[in-house]
């Protein structure tokens, strides 16, 4: 019994410090040591890569915002990578093209790496930014995005991608405030040295550091892990904002984390050096802080809960952590029946049940990498 009750204590603080003492070690670390991005307003010429597949609806739209964009249009090449796409998506690029617009079409659907592989070997400048068709910039974000390649020790700049919704669904709001707590979690990791991964609908790189990725990986992890593990730095610029729309439910929620998980834990084996302190000191910390122990939070907890159920005699504390679990379990399961309905205790059981999906898809999508699958092909759950 006082075996599982240590067993309990190390894994509960384990999820205490992945969700709180993470973030509230950063806050302290950064108050007494930071390395400030030297940033400027400077405008090197640009290649934008947009990532498409069945995007008719809305790559018009993209392409008009992206011409839209506060940079100069000399310095600014758009190139639209379709995979193979089977609707009007490669007609509305092409319709582009007297405007400098280029289409580069996958003859199969290869997946998105693969086609971002091929964009880079076309690119024709040193700064490459990718984004999703599904994203809308605002007028500044390139120009806010590409400051901080003045400094020569940034290799690679993410900006922020907002959530929007037509309607405020529980998804929608549990969604949007996940986000805004990784955002704040992202800074302080950018201000400490190096944030951990990149967004794949709004970043940019440094062209020269770019290293063809397999098909299965996922490049907005791989890439700026690949770029730390090099020496340079990979940091969080929060003025260079995009707006997308949010999953919409639970259910495409998980199944967005899931591939997620399944790319990304393929994706941080692939660089194992950035797991290791002697190779890249505090920023290994952060990936195991940030990623690897996030994703493992499920099994943490429920370790936890079958060591307390085993030390039940030694006190009231384990009796708590077996009821505490039971009982979110029950508002998770009231959350689901609830659906969109919205108030205070509607939004604590939708937090439950979001914190049970997206846990329970990391562990699917864990299993699925160990077991060796991936999802090279897909479309986005985000329209």
């Amino acid at each position: 019994m006082e075996a599982a009750a240590v067993v309990a204590w190390i894994m509960l603080a384990s999820v205490a410090y992945v969700y709180a003492g993470y973030p509230a070690l950063l806050w302290l670390v950064t108050r007494v040591s930071s390395h400030p991005v030297r940033r400027a307003w400077i405008t090197p010429p640009v290649t934008l890569v947009i990532s498409a597949f069945n995007e008719a609806a809305i790559i018009g739209k993209k392409i008009e915002n992206c011409l839209a964009l506060d940079y100069p249009a000399d310095r600014l090449e758009i190139i639209v990578v379709s995979d193979a796409s089977t609707d009007a998506t490669d007609a509305i690029v092409k319709s582009f093209g007297d405007r400098g617009v280029r289409l580069l079409r996958l003859p199969e659907r290869q997946g998105k790496t693969a086609g971002l592989n091929v964009a880079l070997g076309q690119a024709s400048n040193e700064i490459v930014a990718f984004s999703d068709a599904n994203i809308l910039y605002t007028r500044t974000a390139i120009r806010c995005l590409v400051r901080g390649f003045a400094d020569p020790r940034v290799g690679c700049v993410t900006g922020d991608s907002r959530y929007v919704s037509a309607a405020s669904t529980a998804a929608h709001i549990q969604e949007s405030s996940y986000w805004s707590y990784e955002r704040e979690v992202r800074d302080m990791e950018s201000r400490l040295g190096s944030t951990v991964g990149g967004d794949g609908a709004i970043f940019a790189i440094r062209r020269h550091l770019y290293t063809p990725l397999a098909p299965e990986a996922i490049n907005d992890l791989v890439t700026p892990l690949q770029i730390v593990a090099r020496g340079f730095r990979a940091v969080f610029e929060p003025e260079a904002v995009g707006y997308e729309s949010s999953a919409g439910s639970f259910g495409a929620e998980f199944r967005r984390k899931r591939r997620i998980v399944t790319r990304s834990w393929r994706g941080v084996m692939s660089v194992p050096g950035v797991l290791n302190p002697w190779r890249t000191g505090v920023f290994a910390l952060q990936v195991w802080s940030h990623k690897v122990l996030r994703w493992l939070v499920l099994p943490l907890v429920v370790v936890a809960v079958v060591a307390s159920s085993l030390a039940l005699p030694l006190g009231l504390f384990y009796q708590a952590i077996v009821l505490g679990f039971v009982g979110s379990l029950g508002l998770a399961v009231i959350g689901a029946a609830l659906g969109n309905r919205l108030g205070r205790l509607a939004q604590l059981t939708h937090a439950a049940l979001y914190f049970y999906i997206v846990n329970c898809a990391a562990v699917l999508g864990i299993a699925m990498a160990m077991a060796g699958r991936a999802d090279i092909i897909w479309a986005s759950h985000r329209r």
